[in-house]
């Protein structure tokens, strides 16, 4: 359980109860009973053995008609009603007839998700329909998000090497020389700048650092990115002189193949400022430190992150002091619940941004439940 709560930065308190109601095993031996058997990768992450994602959709949904639930689609929410600080009732329209109605309603849980993917339909309504009952909304930012390089050295070296995924690299991102996080993993080069896993979870770390927008405006905070992280300077030396001497008579640019990925070759030998015709016995020795310092450390310059849209979760939302964190019901109106992204936790990559989700709307689907259960005609 320390694992699950050292992955959330900021408000891991918060979800103290709703874990302990409901945790990773609780979800994974829901989806075991409704036929999706998972498996556990690198990571300690768990997907289902197909590695179709549809199958968990497939079990939620199958879930539902078993439970016998009606879902309302194309009709959308304009304003939660309320009485006496209770809710009574959900007004909205639907956009097939256009008509408006009103859903009689006790209880209510707003589930919408935060402003990240909008695609996928979360566009941030839910934070207009919590601000119009009195709740506060805490600054939203983009987390797990790709981060833009500058736009004169670091963004050509992006483009030439977009599309291309490493592995086994690690990165140091600093602030001038204080290393503000390292990570070990996956990357991926865009057009934009870098993204894959470690990446994403660096923004997380970066988003929360003091004065960060004005420090990459001012080019200060920049990425290295040790391509032959499992070997020290002195083992990629020795590497390297073994593949030299394989090719003797080769150009330069000709004797890198079992080192770098082809796209990278001519790029590292632009960094390196050796001449790419040069035969390989002509290199000399400072030459070779010169290739060793280059892949040991490529400097990439951050200017900024990728628009919320494209970020993967959204940092902020509803105030957690608004928020009972044993039933996810809100303290300013009765019958009203929050659950998953709208509310103001998040965390890194690996999982725990679902397993959020999965209990704070576990615990919020209980009280619902428990209430209902016990409540003539409901």
């Amino acid at each position: 359980m320390e694992d699950f709560f050292k992955n959330i930065p900021e408000n891991s308190k918060f979800m103290y109860s709703s874990f302990n109601q409901y945790t990773n095993t609780d979800i994974i031996e829901f989806l075991n009973k409704q036929g999706v058997e998972t498996k556990i990768e690198r990571g300690r992450r768990v997907f289902p053995v197909s590695d179709s994602a549809k199958d968990v959709l497939k079990a939620l949904t199958n879930r539902i008609k078993e439970l016998n639930i009606e879902i309302r689609t194309n009709f959308k929410v304009d304003k939660i009603m309320t009485k006496d600080q209770r809710v009574v009732a959900v007004q909205g329209t639907d956009e097939k007839t256009k008509k408006k109605e009103q859903i009689l309603a006790d209880k209510i849980i707003l589930a919408t998700g935060g402003k990240s993917y909008p695609v996928t339909g979360s566009t941030g309504d839910g934070y207009k329909l919590a601000e119009e009952l009195g709740h506060t909304i805490t600054k939203l930012r983009a987390s797990l998000v790709p981060l833009k390089c500058d736009e004169k050295k670091s963004k050509k070296l992006c483009q030439d090497l977009q599309g291309l995924s490493l592995k086994n690299i690690s990165i140091k991102i600093k602030n001038e020389e204080k290393i503000i996080y390292e990570d070990f993993g996956e990357m991926l080069f865009t057009h934009f700048g870098v993204s894959g896993p470690i990446i994403l979870s660096a923004s997380s770390i970066l988003i929360r650092y003091k004065n960060i927008d004005n420090l990459m405006k001012e080019n200060k905070i920049k990425i290295q990115i040790d391509l032959k992280a499992s070997l020290t300077e002195e083992q990629l030396d020795s590497r390297i002189l073994r593949d030299f001497n394989e090719v003797k008579n080769k150009q330069f640019k000709n004797s890198l193949e079992k080192l770098l990925p082809q796209k990278m070759i001519n790029p590292i030998i632009e960094l390196t400022g050796i001449n790419p015709e040069k035969k390989v016995n002509e290199i000399t020795r400072e030459e070779r430190i010169k290739l060793m310092g280059v892949m040991k450390n490529v400097e990439l310059i951050v200017t900024g992150f990728r628009p919320i849209e494209e970020a993967i979760i959204t940092s902020g939302g509803i105030n957690i002091k608004e928020i009972n964190p044993k039933t996810m019901e809100s303290k300013i109106v009765k019958g009203l619940y929050f659950a998953g992204e709208i509310i103001d936790v998040d965390a890194y990559t690996g999982g725990f941004n679902l397993q959020i989700a999965w209990s704070t709307g576990y615990v919020a689907g209980v009280n619902n439940y428990n209430y209902c259960s016990t409540t003539k005609n409901r």
